[in-house]
Order: structure tokens, then C-alpha cells, then sequence
């Protein structure tokens, strides 16, 4: 079986092993959290700085992980940006390509054995989650800065959220879903998600577009919202139909 994070086999040596251990947990690290730096990264796994660096130059030379700098929210302080490592589309499919087939055949049990109403109750479990942790950050934010603040929180949940003004409100725009492959298939967990990000904001969303129907980005109109600071990922923030 192909480690994803090397690409090949694991190898029989116990250091080598290691290493390819070490180093998936990093990779996986960054799938689960998004962007990472080294520092956090170091710190959240219990390795040291140069071990952490060693695997990520690794990974940079398989092409599954690229660096970035990290986004600012607010005023820049001084210095340089701190880069931060993500998963390229190569390393994020050879995680999803495991774990979506597992994940899918889980869903459609679920869906024979309980119908539609089944897989969109699951939907609404699987999210209350995230919208208790967010309500607080989210209620407490002017609201000139609501959409902003979610779009962070769902940034460090790795879905890479920016928010931009469009017409009479803003664009909530998500640049990755780590559940697309899936949504796919049970589009019931796009829906509850829509519904999460309507009690958050107290307005009444609509969802645009979405990865998991092929567009680019999953995009979200908020009405009568207006970002105070729009966050853009070193890109512009667009609406695909």
C-alpha cells in the first residue's frame, strides 16, 4: 500500500520507516488543520524545528506540499510574512482517495438503511459540532465583522475561507473542502452546512457554487453583509456559476 505521504511503498528499513511515519503525520497534520507554519506545526506534533523542516523540504520535493504566506487578518506588524505549508492537489487526492471511499461506503450504508432523511440528519450531527465551537467568535464580532470572523475560523478548520464584497452583501468564499469528494455524492452535507452558516450570520444565505459540483470554489452570498476588512488568499475571491 503507497504511503501518501512519499508516494511509494513504505520502506523495510526502520529508519526509513520512520521517517515515512514522521513524516505522514506531518502531512496529515496539515490536511486536518490547514495551513501550517513550521513553528506550529513543530509544536502541535512534539518534534523539533529542524525535524519538522527536514520532512517538509521532503514533501516540497514530491510536489505535496507548497509553501505561502501566511494571511494576515488586520494590520501587517513588522517584519516578514510567515510562510506556511499546504497540501497541493496531489497531496490532498492521495489522502482522499483512501479515506472518500471509505467515508462514501459509510454514507451509503447510511442511506440504504435509513433513506434521505438518514444521511441529512447525519449531515446536521456531523456539523453541530463546528457551529457550537464557531457561535461564540462568530456572536461575539460586530456585525460589520461576522462574515470575516467565520471565514477565519473555517480557514484554521482548513477549508482556506475568504470573504469579499459583491453587490448589496458579501461572498463567503471557501478555496478548499475537505469533504468534496463525498458532497459529490450526498449533497445533504453542503445543505447543512448552508443552514449552519444562516444561524451563525442571523441572515438567510444562499449557496452559489460549490467544489463538490465541479466549480472552483464554494461560494456563499451573504445579504446586506459588507466585510469590514476582505480577506483574500493572494487571489480574488470570484463567484462560479
Amino acid at each position: 500500500m503507497k504511503n501518501p505521504a512519499t508516494g511509494g511503498a513504505a520502506s523495510h528499513g526502520t529508519g526509513s520507516a520512520r521517517d515515512e511515519s514522521t513524516r505522514d503525520r506531518v502531512a496529515r497534520s496539515i490536511l486536518t488543520n490547514g495551513p501550517s507554519s513550521a513553528a506550529v506545526l513543530a509544536e502541535r506534533l512534539e518534534l523539533t524545528p529542524a525535524a519538522v523542516r527536514r520532512h517538509l523540504d521532503h514533501l516540497l520535493d514530491q510536489g505535496l506540499v507548497e509553501a505561502r504566506e501566511e494571511r494576515v487578518y488586520g494590520p501587517r506588524g513588522r517584519g516578514r510574512p510567515a510562510k506556511v505549508f499546504v497540501l497541493t492537489d496531489t497531496g490532498r487526492h492521495a489522502f482522499h482517495q483512501a479515506y472518500d471511499d471509505l467515508a462514501a461506503t459509510a454514507m451509503r450504508f447510511i442511506a440504504e438503511a435509513g433513506g434521505d432523511d438518514a444521511v441529512a440528519e447525519f449531515a446536521r450531527r456531523r456539523v453541530a459540532e463546528v457551529e457550537e465551537r464557531y457561535r461564540e467568535q462568530v456572536a461575539l464580532a460586530p456585525e460589520s465583522r461576522k462574515a470575516e470572523v467565520l471565514a477565519q475560523a473555517l480557514t484554521a478548520d482548513g477549508y482556506a475561507a475568504s470573504t469579499a464584497e459583491a453587490g448589496h452583501g458579501a461572498q463567503l468564499c471557501q478555496h478548499h473542502c475537505p469533504v468534496a469528494h463525498v458532497a459529490e455524492q450526498f449533497p445533504q452535507l453542503c445543505e447543512a452546512e448552508t443552514e449552519v452558516f444562516s444561524r451563525l450570520l442571523g441572515k438567510h444565505v444562499q449557496r452559489l457554487a460549490t467544489i463538490a459540483h465541479g466549480d472552483g470554489v464554494c461560494t456563499t452570498h451573504i445579504p446586506g453583509a459588507v466585510p469590514a476588512a476582505p480577506v483574500t488568499d493572494g487571489e480574488s475571491a470570484r463567484t462560479t456559476r
